[in-house]
């Protein structure tokens, strides 16, 4: 009897010891689990589409590459198609985001997407370096490219032909320029070219060339045009000064608390003072 007490006592120790044991474990392989699962949720993972507006490519390919910088598991991939091709496609669900270097229209609106104004731009007027008209009145830019100006000596520039060299059908910056200059519709344009880049190009090499581009674009190739006396800069568009001032979209299906992790994420980012400072060093103004 003694022995068998004795061998129970043992029994009930070993079991009360193992219980003990497994005790103890337990609650450490759920912290460890739990912490796992934070780390792995705070790491993003996967790929952001964007599409539209060839205007907003520096700011594009900045922002995209500082973002997966910040978030080496995250893919932005952005195609350059124009402003609405790239609206186009955000309404059919093939792209996450819409850039659009316009406001959005009323249809588009009302089809379910939401602007998402992240910078402001100024849309320059550019000529060929040789024009010798350096400042012109917004009326007779709407003639000019109505075609009821078409000689700068009617400016008091040297007698040229004035080429008028715009974007094509389907531009946002042609779009907002239009719209801006109250010329929709009615323009004589010598030719109509599918990017930024290439209409800058175009006006510097041609004599008598006179084109519209993004503010951040211009440089030392181009002559800058004053409208009504008021030069395009940061300043006089802050200051509501400048007329041909247009903004930035990046456009959801829905609004951004809609969107997916990745998507909220990447707009997150563009309000940080990272993104602030992505928008400032590619030219472009934040938003008020």
């Amino acid at each position: 009897m003694k022995r068998r007490i004795i061998a129970l006592v043992a029994a009930v120790s070993i079991m009360t010891f193992g219980l003990v044991g497994c005790g103890s474990k337990s609650p450490k392989s759920a912290d460890a689990a739990e912490q796992g699962k934070n780390v792995e949720s705070a790491e993003l993972n996967g790929t952001i589409k964007l599409a539209g507006s060839t205007s907003m490519e520096k700011l594009c390919e900045a922002m995209s590459e500082s973002f997966m910088e910040k978030n080496p598991g995250v893919t932005v991939t952005v195609e350059y198609t124009g402003s609405g091709a790239g609206l186009e496609s955000l309404a059919a669900g093939s792209v996450d985001i819409g850039d659009a270097s316009r406001s959005l229209k009323d249809e588009e609106k009302t089809s379910g997407l939401v602007e998402n104004i992240v910078a402001i731009d100024g849309i320059a007027v550019i000529t060929n370096k040789s024009c010798s008209v350096k400042d012109v009145t917004s009326k007779d830019l709407a003639k000019i490219y109505t075609g009821e100006i078409t000689d700068w000596t009617e400016l008091g520039g040297k007698e040229h032909p004035i080429i008028v060299i715009g974007r094509e059908a389907g531009s946002g910056t042609r779009d907002a320029f239009e719209e801006l200059l109250e010329v929709k519709d009615r323009c004589a344009y010598a030719q109509e070219l599918d990017s930024t880049g290439a209409v800058l190009a175009k006006v510097a090499a041609t004599p008598g060339a006179i084109g519209y581009v993004s503010l951040d674009v211009v440089d030392d190739t181009v002559s800058g045009l004053k409208i009504d006396g008021v030069e395009a800069t940061e300043k006089e568009i802050l200051a509501g000064k400048y007329m041909l001032q247009r903004p930035f979209v990046m456009a959801t299906k829905g609004k951004i608390s809609g969107q997916n992790e990745l998507v909220q994420a990447w707009f997150n980012y563009i309000n940080s003072d990272d993104g602030k400072e992505v928008i400032k060093k590619a030219g472009l103004i934040i938003p008020q």
